[in-house]
């Protein structure tokens, strides 16, 4: 026996020696990101620029600090909140621009101008009020995606809220993500703890008389929440409400397999799917190394067998982002980032179209896909690594390193782990980040 345990300590030490150098290379130890707690209001000192009202839902356990409002960890039960994000005048359509230093300046950031929590009465009554503006009475639901704090998920959605000009009532759902890298598992089952919650939201919007539609945005490993909550539904309720008309499915980091029993068990008929397909989005290639090599729905080849033929079965439409070009280089946010994607969006949803009823072309950029299929690709989540299984994002380097540097011995403070071979390891994130 002590041999054995000898062996044992001994191939795991070597594993352990092996690991480290290959966390080094993609490390970028001291890389800051934005200020975070920014959702303390501010003055509003800038009355003329665009402001997004939002009603947030969420799973989150609340926070003692104010300008985080919720955390990371779980609650119990369900909390509600509206928020108002001041959006400055002079910004490039697709970021969302944090403030370097607080307090927020609407002047040139997102600011929060309002941030008040709701019982459940209160946010029905929000919802009442929001809706009945609406010209169309409807509601857009969004749900985020990996390692996103309260804060990244708030103002993400103020940015393609404002950015999509879509007229329907934007309701924020926000599950418990630690945004944290290392985490990945933890926030894959937060949105399993979130299922049922989710259903509860979906089950009032549709009995409510006052709203006339439902959209849903979902994104990256949000898809998963957003598939299985209405999958729920559909078989509690023995099929989806016709007032369900449009679920849009932005890089989902969902296993084809399981997508294809959802759908089935979703029943016909069901909303109008659409998938943005991004066939060069390195988040989902290291995702698919991860799930054991089953391809992601959000990169596959939309014209391909066997796809081709079951999303034109299951009458999924297709938008091709494959030669969209954005700033992130992992090719992960298309459908936030690119101003002609998000305005698509926005358009078609405001004109009460689906996004699915014919192709899409935005000149030469936006390749629509020959069947009524696809596949979807954005996220502002990050690079899934394989060992250990973690995502990358630029925001939350700073928590990467900090993780790894505990193992490695590195110091962080400004300094950058090299990568010695980039061409040979194009994609690592030390490698991006030096383009």
């Amino acid at each position: 026996m002590g041999d054995d345990l000898r062996l044992f300590d001994s191939l795991t030490a070597g594993r352990i020696r092996r690991l480290l150098p290959c966390l080094a290379l993609i490390v970028l130890v001291g890389c800051g990101g934005h200020p975070k707690d920014v959702l303390t209001p501010v003055a509003d000192t800038v009355p003329n620029t665009s402001r997004v009202e939002m009603l947030v839902a969420t799973t989150r356990a609340r926070s003692n600090l104010p300008g985080e409002m919720f955390t990371g960890e779980r609650a119990r039960t369900p909390s509600f909140a509206e928020i108002t994000v001041s959006l400055p005048n002079v910004r490039k359509e697709g970021d969302v621009a944090w403030p370097k230093k607080l307090p927020s300046n609407p002047k040139t950031d997102f600011a929060t101008l309002k941030a008040q929590d709701f019982d459940l009465d209160g946010a029905k009554g929000w919802l009442k009020a929001s809706v009945k503006r609406r010209p169309d009475h409807s509601v857009l639901v969004f749900i985020h995606g990996f390692n996103n704090r309260f804060e990244d998920s708030v103002y993400r959605f103020a940015q393609i809220v404002h950015d999509s000009s879509i007229h329907s009532a934007p309701v924020l759902v926000t599950w418990p993500s630690r945004g944290s890298l290392l985490a990945y598992g933890y926030d894959r089952e937060s949105t399993n703890y979130t299922r049922n919650a989710l259903e509860t939201l979906f089950q009032y919007l549709a009995k409510d008389g006052d709203v006339k539609e439902v959209n849903v945005l979902a994104h990256s490993m949000g898809n998963w929440l957003a598939l299985e909550a209405l999958r729920q539904m559909a078989i509690r309720n023995d099929g989806l409400p016709a007032k369900f008309r449009n679920v849009m499915l932005a890089a989902p980091d969902v296993d084809v397999d399981v997508f294809r029993s959802q759908i089935e068990d979703m029943g016909d008929p069901h909303p109008q799917f659409t998938l943005f397909v991004s066939r060069d989005d390195k988040a989902l290639a290291f995702s698919r190394r991860v799930w054991g090599n089953i391809p992601r729905l959000g990169s596959i080849d939309p014209e391909t067998a066997p796809y081709k033929a079951e999303l034109a079965d299951y009458k999924i439409s297709v938008i091709d982002l494959t030669k969209i070009k954005v700033s992130d280089d992992l090719n992960h946010s298309k459908f936030a980032e690119s101003p002609e994607v998000v305005q698509l969006i926005g358009a078609r949803l405001s004109e009460g179209q689906t996004l699915t009823d014919s192709r899409v072309g935005l000149g030469d950029t936006i390749l629509a896909g020959t069947t009524d299929a696809a596949a979807a690709a954005g996220s502002a989540a990050g690079l899934v690594l394989t060992a250990p299984v973690a995502v990358f994002d630029a925001d939350t380097r700073g928590n990467y390193a900090n993780h790894v540097g505990g193992l490695t011995g590195q110091v962080s403070g400004g300094q950058k782990v090299a990568v010695k071979n980039c061409a040979a390891m194009p994609t690592a994130p030390a490698c991006l980040t030096q383009r």
